[in-house]
């Protein structure tokens, strides 16, 4: 399954105006736009507490608008607007004031989230005098610093329960796009994205049919469901996920979640912790069994020793003979049961298929699967963390490589 792990962007290009507006785009480092944002918008004579919160506050909105790609995926070249009925307010060229700019420097890579979910809470705020609005009061931040609230209680008495991700990755803006068009035939992360997708925008659209199996392969089932998809959209009903099809698809799984919206239902991520956790045997359900469903049928497509089953999250005797198949491909004893060993094993070889093959573009031309990192064996065998997100960063990454603070 594809990961997602939300990461900070190097630089951010911010529109100087309203979306539509013929104004100039300004290409700034990720800290310095919070510099600026934050510069502008509170005052730094405000106590620290009050003066972190709204960073945090301006870091969680201006990630969530890169992370749900809401300007790029409607065709647009930037990722966030100077205008403050819509964003958040940046002057380009402005000085910034020292202690904000001190702040910004510990907080830029740390956003919100609600538990449980994956994507930097859209924090949106007002100044609470003027104007209010669901979200952060930014003079009311200020009155509660001076009663004595620290920055996580500010932020939870206007955002309710949420939690701060600290020490995010930076990595330099990446395209969700997988560069190449997936069509019938293609396999691999990508396609269990669209999948994905469109199963969830099937809820709001009964028109388009149900995929009844989300396994990376791109059938007949795949095709009928995203032609569906195209006619409603008014999008070349080719049956083939171009940059076009793509970003639809994008834009309104973001749409139908809520995920740009402060009150999100929120994109949902799975934790395999294997620390201390009983093997996976006959008669378990869930997310555990799917995943290895799911790295055992890519697996049994190469070695003939190993039966392909299906990816329905049910660990039956097809599941249960497979991995007793695995296990006597690698030498293992022949239990049935997934042991951490086995896990192991299965996991490899499943990373040297992805890796190789899925890049390989004269068998697979379509695909060429974006996988920007596999972490070590040890560490992924252990904690594993799986979404379903539109594949903004796509990646087998870990969770740990994310230190989480929960907010309490």
């Amino acid at each position: 399954m594809p990961t997602v792990i939300p990461y900070v962007p190097q630089r951010i290009t911010v529109h100087l105006g309203a979306p539509g507006a013929d104004a100039e785009n300004v290409t700034v480092s990720f800290p310095d736009y919070v510099k600026n944002v934050a510069s502008s918008e509170i005052y730094p004579t405000w106590e620290e507490s009050a003066l972190r919160a709204n960073i945090l506050a301006i870091v969680s909105f201006a990630l969530n608008r890169v992370y749900t790609e809401f300007y790029r995926s409607r065709g647009y070249d930037f990722d966030i607007t100077s205008s403050t009925a819509y964003d958040q307010f940046f002057v380009k060229g402005r000085s910034f004031f020292a202690n904000v700019a001190r702040l910004v420097d510990d907080l830029f890579n740390s956003y919100l989230r609600r538990p449980g979910f994956v994507e930097p809470l859209a924090a949106k705020f007002c100044n609470g005098t003027t104007v209010t609005c669901e979200g952060l009061s930014q003079w009311g931040s200020q009155n509660l610093a001076q009663q004595g609230y620290n920055s996580v209680e500010i932020l939870r008495s206007y955002y309710g329960d949420v939690e701060i991700v600290a020490d995010a990755p930076i990595q330099n803006y990446t395209s969700s796009y997988p560069g190449i068009p997936l069509r019938r035939g293609s396999i691999g992360p990508n396609v269990v994205v669209v999948q994905v997708e469109l199963n969830r925008i099937s809820q709001n659209y009964p028109a388009i049919p149900k995929i009844p199996s989300v396994d990376g392969i791109f059938g007949a089932q795949t095709e009928n469901a995203l032609i569906a998809f195209q006619r409603i959209f008014n999008l070349d009903p080719d049956g083939v996920v171009g940059p076009a099809t793509w970003y639809a698809l994008v834009r309104l799984y973001t749409a139908v979640n809520s995920l740009s919206e402060l009150r999100s239902q929120g994109q949902q991520f799975y934790t395999i912790t294997w620390n201390g956790s009983r093997p996976i045997q006959e008669g378990d359900r869930g997310i555990r069994v799917e995943h290895l469903q799911y790295m055992l049928s890519v697996i049994g497509a190469f070695i003939s020793a190993i039966p392909e089953i299906a990816v329905d999250g049910i660990f039956g005797p097809a599941t249960k003979n497979a991995v007793i198949a695995a296990q006597r491909y690698f030498g293992l004893p022949q239990t049935g049961t997934v042991d951490l060993a086995t896990w192991d094993e299965i996991y490899d070889q499943f990373t040297g298929i992805e890796n190789a093959s899925f890049r390989d573009l004269e068998r697979f031309p379509y695909t060429a699967a974006v996988i920007s990192g596999t972490p070590p064996r040890n560490r992924y065998s252990r904690t594993s963390t799986m979404t379903q997100f539109p594949g903004y960063n796509l990646s087998m990454s870990n969770q740990d490589t994310v230190r989480q603070e929960v907010v309490r």
